[in-house]
């Protein structure tokens, strides 16, 4: 059973970037609110707005644009910015791994028998 997970994150100043962050921007743009993003992630709306208004005053321009609600609904959307710097992470993330599975697999094959799946219980989805 291949059990091996990694993740990556950036750090640029007190920014940081990483995967959940990035799934965040994946549920917005799929979700198409901030709100319908957050609880598919399992966070407050608030902790959601948050971690967007934290990337958007980060980058040069914003991630994400939202309307507020009302009787016409709200939502929200990725802007070019937002789509460029998801994608980049991503394909950051895939290149990594292709690159290091060698190195993955020789680490891993140095573990004792059982010790993936006794840590496994430990590691957070991607949060």
């Amino acid at each position: 059973m291949d059990l091996t997970r990694a993740t990556l994150r950036l750090y640029y100043g007190k920014l940081v970037f990483g995967p959940g962050k990035a799934d965040l921007l994946q549920a917005i743009a799929e979700e198409g609110s901030i709100s319908a993003a957050g609880r598919r992630m399992g966070m407050s709306y608030k902790r959601a707005w948050s971690l967007v208004e934290e990337m958007n005053d980060a980058f040069a321009e914003p991630l994400v644009l939202s309307a507020r609600g009302g009787a016409h609904g709200g939502g929200a959307q990725l802007t070019s910015t937002g789509q460029a710097v998801l994608a980049d992470y991503r394909a950051l993330m895939a290149r990594l791994l292709a690159d290091g599975a060698d190195e993955i697999a020789a680490i891993g094959a140095r573990l004792r028998d059982g010790a993936a799946e006794e840590q496994e219980r430990d590691i957070p989805d991607g949060k």
